[in-house]
């Protein structure tokens, strides 16, 4: 119905009434007209709407793929132990701020320190056990040397002797001297070899210990080291009895007591980031156009009204169904086709107006613009 027509059908300005008085009235007006009038505003409105959702539609409508199973985040932090021992204390509370390196558990130390000082004192006593050695050698080594002087001396000695018994012998046979003479020449001879022999043999008698000697230090090297490692450890068990926070974050899920025997690998309390992100879960059909770096609107369940901008980051490199516990088996005679979701990770910038109020698990309605 066009603008002309609905304007034709109303009734006539001129046509008023006139009261007994002589005086003018208000026109009188028709109620079929009246409805037409209507229905042709709501007509025109509707066609406007409709003209304006269309290119909403063409323009920006069409690129936008929505979900709302979408949560909020977080790469939580557990905190265990890594040994075994009584609580002395806890020193957060819950839902308590911390920062990374601050103290949150002390577990009770005096066994700790007391293996700490063994260990120390097991080096020490290393150490000074390398120390008596290297005296030792010392000494031997001084000892290796005075047997080859004393070798030496014999070999002087011994050819002193040798000479003196080529001219006795010389001698005896003219007749210059006595055969006592020669005979003590001799004897001085072989005494001077046998010396010579007897030096030869303390020299490696010497330098046989000397070896032994330094084997019995490389043993105590061995153990010094084996010592030290030990201290190590003892040094780092009771470092280990003061746990720590590794990131900053809110304390959460605290169910540890002063008192309570922990072990290693326990659980006791978890340590969430203000550092969040969102996954949505899209249906494998409205993936085609998506891809990383595209932006998304991210609407908040509990604080309506307020919008978040965040960037698609990644995508999971399977579904949500495999990565469950029973993983469907499709290849049965009881097959149906189910559409798939996949986990899409959403970038959260850090200075949005929702910083730190944002809690894993929180519900929210993920919009990604596909057109770029």
């Amino acid at each position: 119905m066009s603008a002309i027509s609905i304007a034709s059908d109303l009734p006539p300005a001129a046509e008023t009434k006139t009261s007994h008085d002589g005086a003018t009235a208000l026109p009188a007006w028709n109620p079929v007209s009246k409805r037409r009038l209507i229905i042709g505003t709501a007509l025109m409105a509707i066609a406007a709407g409709g003209s304006w959702g269309g290119h909403w539609w063409l323009t920006a409508g069409r690129y936008l793929e929505s979900t709302d199973n979408a949560y909020v985040e977080a790469d939580i932090s557990p905190i265990a132990p890594q040994i075994d021992g009584f609580i002395a204390s806890v020193e957060v509370g819950d839902n308590q701020l911390v920062k990374a390196g601050d103290v949150l558990v002390r577990i009770d130390d005096p066994d700790f320190v007391a293996r700490r000082d063994r260990a120390d004192a097991a080096v020490a006593t290393a150490r000074a056990n390398i120390a008596t050695l290297d005296s030792r050698i010392g000494y031997q080594q001084s000892r290796v040397a005075q047997a080859q002087a004393q070798l030496e001396a014999a070999n002087a000695e011994a050819r002193r002797a040798q000479q003196q018994f080529d001219r006795y012998a010389k001698l005896v046979t003219d007749k210059v001297i006595s055969h006592q003479e020669y005979d003590d020449a001799e004897a001085t001879l072989t005494k001077g070899k046998a010396d010579v022999i007897r030096s030869a043999a303390a020299i490696n008698a010497e330098t046989a210990q000397l070896t032994v000697i330094r084997a019995e230090r490389n043993e105590a090297e061995q153990k010094l080291r084996e010592a030290e490692a030990e201290a190590r450890l003892a040094a780092q068990d009771l470092e280990k009895t003061v746990i720590r926070a590794p990131i900053d974050g809110i304390v959460g899920n605290r169910n540890v007591r002063v008192g309570n025997y922990v072990h290693a690998g326990n659980q006791l309390l978890s340590i969430v980031p203000n550092d969040v992100y969102v996954v949505a879960n899209f249906k494998e059909t409205q993936l085609t156009h998506m891809q990383p770096g595209q932006k998304v609107e991210i609407d908040v369940d509990a604080y309506p009204g307020i919008a978040i901008a965040g960037e698609v980051q990644s995508f999971a490199p399977a579904s949500g169904a495999l990565f469950s516990l029973l993983p469907p088996e499709n290849a049965t005679g009881n097959f149906t086709k189910i559409v798939q979701r996949l986990p899409v990770r959403i970038k959260v910038p850090a200075d949005t107006a929702l910083h730190g109020l944002l809690r894993p698990g929180l519900s929210v309605e993920a919009t990604v613009n596909t057109a770029g």
